[in-house]
């Protein structure tokens, strides 16, 4: 029997009580199971785990995802576990539920991964090599994809949200072997903490599923959207806390082309009715202070060519909503630097929709004025942006697209505006992430806060330097005053 490969954990829509535990094998396997237990007593109960499955249209490979979903765990509470089917070594983990209230703790954002492995161009996969086999980068690796998963480690967040891209596999000559590599490489972070991913543009997979996110959709379980199978898991929401997080699939409404298939408007406006449903659900709730959101495609970027630009499509669908609920933070990659955004609210009545700068102080923000956007997209893609960051800050967007180029995608249309949203950029740096802390504070109706440290991993062994550092705060949600 294959051995237990690629552990993962991922929170419920509920974290203080909901977990899943997942991992993979390339055959179908009998009794998949966790055991779970706390560090003080030992394993007590044995859950059974679901198996997923499916057929990679490339390779003709079959992958089985097995699922233990873990419910009624206790808030802020440490345990351990171990997955395991017959014939396998069990293998183990641990991971702590989010409080049960408001309470502090940590969580890390960064997009655009990678592996820090090499694909096959031709030739047979072991064990059957019989020729001489030609390797090169094809999904977009580099070694520090490695290094910014230790550093995160070294954080020991609660939990980590990856914003879109995660391995580039449908770039790869092997799509298997890709996702087999990240997964074996991030599971050292994320058989202790979930990894809780948005979907992006290089997990559209030509072949697999109706509109190529089958290998996303079977090798996660995430929280319901009240959606139909197909788009199942492609937007969700958990809450942490006194934090609801958010993520949202921008394919659905992105002009760019730059999936393995041109799929915007699949969802037929599906995922922006339950969004704004959401928002004003969480808004109403007394016990949420904050919104985050996480997705990949961008609403603010200061690259020049060829870096992507901002996406006119996502500030059309998804900024009006945005400000009318009062998000506060939201996290992208798409882009392979780190910048941000003053809070923003609004925009100008302009072809690009220009987002207007509720206010210009880059170290305390008050997100109730409007929302800080972070592109975080370094962590670890061999193909960096920071070095084509335009000396003034100015912005490329996508309005539309024209006929398909000899590259197989629609032709984006670019109109260029001025930046003034624009709050800090680092050029020097192409690794990093961002390590957000939540003071939810101690009076009702009284201030909350959140430390933003953006990290650059500088060297081996996740070594670290802070280069970006600010506080976000706004008005806690259980008191009389206005939020």
């Amino acid at each position: 029997m294959p051995p237990v490969s690629g552990l993962h954990l991922q929170f419920g829509a509920d974290a203080s009580r909901e977990v899943v535990v997942s991992w993979q094998t390339p055959v179908p396997v009998k009794r998949p199971r966790v055991m779970l237990g706390t560090p003080t007593h030992g394993f007590g109960t044995e859950v059974v785990a679901r198996t997923s499955f499916y057929k990679d249209a490339k390779s003709g490979q079959t992958i089985y995802v097995h699922h233990a979903p873990l419910s009624r765990l206790r808030p802020g509470t440490d345990y351990v576990y171990a997955a395991v089917h017959d014939g396998a070594t069990p293998e183990p983990g641990s991971f702590r539920t989010g409080p049960g209230g408001r309470a502090p703790f940590t969580f890390t954002s960064f997009g655009d991964q990678g592996t820090p492995t090499v694909g096959v161009l031709n030739g047979p996969r072991p064990p059957k090599i019989t020729q001489k086999l030609t390797y090169l980068n094809d999904n977009l690796g580099s070694p520090y994809a490695n290094d910014v998963t230790t550093a995160v480690e070294a954080v020991a967040p609660l939990f980590h949200l990856i914003n879109g891209d995660l391995c580039y596999a449908n770039l790869a000559t092997d799509r298997i072997r890709t996702w087999s590599d990240w997964f074996d490489m991030t599971s050292r972070s994320a058989r202790f903490r979930p990894w809780m991913p948005a979907a992006g543009n290089h997990e559209n997979e030509l072949g697999n599923g109706p509109i190529g996110f089958a290998a996303y959709q079977t090798y996660f379980t995430l929280p319901g959207n009240g959606g139909d199978p197909e788009t199942r898991g492609l937007w969700y929401a958990f809450k942490v806390g006194s934090v609801r997080v958010i993520s949202l699939a921008n394919d659905d409404v992105a002009y760019q082309d730059g999936g393995n298939s041109y799929i915007r408007g699949y969802s037929d406006g599906s995922q922006r009715r339950w969004l704004e449903a959401e928002l004003a659900r969480t808004r109403a709730d007394r016990d949420i202070d904050w919104i985050v959101v996480v997705m990949h495609q961008v609403v603010i970027s200061t690259a020049d060519h060829p870096g992507n630009g901002a996406d006119l499509g996502i500030r059309q669908e998804w900024l009006p909503l945005f400000d009318r609920y009062g998000v506060d933070v939201v996290v992208c990659g798409h882009e392979h630097h780190y910048e941000r955004s003053h809070p923003i609210r609004g925009h100008q009545p302009n072809d690009t929709m220009t987002p207007d700068p509720a206010a210009t102080r880059t170290d305390l923000v008050d997100t109730t004025a409007g929302t800080v956007h972070m592109v975080i997209g370094g962590g670890g893609t061999s193909i960096p942006s920071m070095d084509v960051l335009f000396d003034t800050p100015q912005c490329n967007v996508i309005t539309g697209v024209g006929a398909t180029g000899a590259n197989g995608k629609k032709t984006p249309v670019y109109v260029s505006e001025a930046a003034p949203w624009s709050a800090f950029r680092d050029r020097v740096n192409p690794y990093g992430f961002v390590a957000f802390s939540v003071d939810p504070g101690n009076r009702p109706g009284g201030r909350t806060t959140m430390a933003v440290t953006y990290y650059a991993v500088t060297g081996l062994y996740g070594q670290t330097e802070p280069i970006d550092s600010f506080t976000l705060q706004r008005t806690r949600n259980d008191g009389n005053s206005p939020r």
